[in-house]
């Protein structure tokens, strides 16, 4: 059985992190397949940030991420796969530095997957999800209690001074630390959290327009998808105290679904009180596609990695199967007797 070191000593990692820095590269920025604000603002304020120290950086994606975050700035020069994959391509084989942000598994980057397992150029890690495999990484800054991929970014151009947070840095880290905690409503580990966004507050656009930006600006088709969801797809088992609400292809077609449609659509149900566990079911062209959130120290993660070939936080993770939509449904109930007790602990 391998054994996962998560955490490579800071002053370790920034030794290498100088060494890989020191001198301009050629460096790609990569992050997870079906990015959130998380991957996406922890990318653009690490590239700007290594573009104002002499690199040439290009920031590679597998598909397209919601509209709702393509006001952020820089967004636009994203590489998109499935939009320019000779581009990507290209980036990818001409890197000489390879730094992936908010995932630690070559799987978890879509179609980029071939094409960076392809390099033997150093590749750095710059991650906060459980079971990190440090070994193929030059260096790795990897802790699952921090908040978001956007804290720890934070925290590295920190280590070289404030003076390096602009307005579009601080701007881009405060929607991935924003959305990554549901803002702020979960996996908030400590107090520095809230320490690092003061920081980013003081220098960022007004924080009342990035959470206008991101929350406030919802097509008509996605409120009455969120309506509907709720209305006709919401199914409570409260011998589980778990709520479940699955959308399968033509729900979805019904109200002209585009990609960042669903966000948010889990956390709902997490307002009743009897419930501890939401679970999101999609159904997507080639896989099913299941978002877990919970209360307290009810762990989705777990039971994500475990049955749905995923995982993420404690409180927050995601997984797939390749099976029929309905029998996604079937085997996700399948599992609850296993952790009904859990479920019903008593706060």
């Amino acid at each position: 059985m391998q054994v996962f070191i998560e955490v490579m000593p800071q002053d370790a990692f920034f030794e290498r992190f100088d060494a890989v820095i020191q001198s301009p590269k050629r460096i790609v920025l990569a992050c997870h397949v079906n990015p959130d604000g998380d991957a996406i603002g922890s990318v653009l304020a690490m590239s700007e940030f290594l573009k104002r120290k002499g690199h040439e950086t290009k920031m590679v994606v597998a598909n397209d991420f919601p509209d709702f975050l393509h006001w952020m700035p820089g967004s636009q020069d994203f590489l998109i796969f499935e939009k320019d994959g000779e581009a990507c391509k290209e980036a990818i084989a001409e890197s000489e530095v390879i730094i992936m942000l908010d995932f630690n598994n070559l799987a978890r980057s879509g179609i980029l997957h071939n094409e960076i397992g392809k390099t033997r150029c150093p590749r750095v890690l710059i991650d906060h999800h459980r079971d990190a495999d440090l070994s193929q990484f030059y260096c790795a800054y990897s802790d699952s209690c921090v908040s978001s991929a956007s804290e720890i970014v934070t925290e590295i151009i920190l280590h070289y001074g404030k003076s390096h947070f602009t307005e579009s840095i601080a701007t881009n880290l405060l929607v991935g630390m924003m959305t990554d905690t549901g803002s702020f409503a979960h996996s908030l580990y400590h107090s520095r959290t809230f320490e690092l966004c003061g920081l980013l507050v003081e220098r960022s656009i007004p924080y009342n327009l990035i959470h206008q930006l991101v929350y406030d600006t919802m097509s008509e088709n996605r409120l009455r998808l969120l309506g509907y969801s709720i209305s006709s797809r919401l199914e409570v088992l409260e011998d589980y105290s778990t709520a479940i609400i699955a959308l399968n292809k033509s729900d979805l077609e019904q109200f002209d679904y585009h990609t960042g449609d669903t966000e948010g659509v889990v956390n709902f149900p997490l307002s009743m009180k009897k419930i501890r566990m939401s679970v999101l079911v999609t159904e997507r062209q080639d896989q099913i596609r299941l978002s877990f959130r919970s209360k307290s120290d009810f762990s989705v993660h777990e039971l994500a990695q475990k049955h749905f070939k995923g995982g993420g936080h404690t409180n927050a993770a995601g997984g797939t199967l390749n099976c029929s939509f309905d029998e996604a449904v079937k085997q996700l109930k399948a599992v609850l007797p296993e952790y009904q007790e859990l479920l019903n602990k008593k706060e």
